[in-house]
């Protein structure tokens, strides 16, 4: 059987204090749908949030004193948005795992369908290791790492993948109405621009 996660990438958060966070390893990979725990759910906002945690420049207001308005500010403010990572896909009979590379971003999944109802050709999902996915007619390969002499691949029959997208976007959309919950009760001043930012992170559309 293949399965396809969304997942975001772990920053270290050792000193993390803001707010309740899962035990998460760093630097693995957080699998994102509508059953995470609420600390799971922190985790992940951690994440998107550390992911765009970079200085103002003239083109954005100036960061907050308040540590935890500092902290949130590049994701309310940066735009576009980044959350590093993007899908991970398991063939549970072989073993065989396809991760998101470095400088793969969630917000960058759209380039799969082009690979199903594009041209075809390969997607780049990110470096170290550097997987990627190209259609060969009615099936689509998807590469583990294409720098290496002898890596493994994952054959998926293209309507098969499709609907797994799909369930992709569905599980997002779940992870969203829970960090909606989440960001109400844990970040009461600021959950509707968080939402709303976490909308833009993953390219959902806006919670009314």
């Amino acid at each position: 059987m293949i399965t396809v996660r969304p997942v975001l990438e772990i920053p270290g958060h050792e000193s993390f204090g803001l707010w309740p966070v899962s035990d998460v390893e760093p630097f693995t990979f957080l699998a994102l749908d509508g059953t995470l725990a609420p600390d799971g759910v922190g985790t992940a906002v951690m994440a998107l949030a550390t992911c765009n945690d970079l200085d103002p420049g003239d083109d954005r207001p100036p960061r907050p004193d308040d540590p935890l308005g500092g902290f949130l500010h590049g994701l309310l403010t940066m735009d576009p948005l980044f959350a590093a990572g993007g899908l991970q896909v398991t063939d549970t009979v072989t073993g065989t795992r396809l991760v998101p590379g470095c400088c793969s971003g969630l917000e960058d999944r759209g380039d799969w369908w082009d690979v199903l109802d594009g041209d075809g050709s390969a997607a780049w999902l990110g470096h170290d290791p550097s997987p990627s996915a190209e259609r060969h007619g009615s099936t689509v390969r998807l590469t583990v790492d294409t720098a290496a002499d002898t890596s493994p691949w994952i054959d998926v029959p293209v309507p098969e993948l499709r609907q797994l997208l799909t369930a992709v976007e569905e599980d997002l959309a779940d992870f969203l109405a829970l960090a909606a919950h989440w960001a109400t009760e844990h970040l009461p001043d600021h959950s509707q621009r968080v939402v709303s930012a976490l909308a833009r992170a993953l390219t959902l559309p806006p919670r009314n």
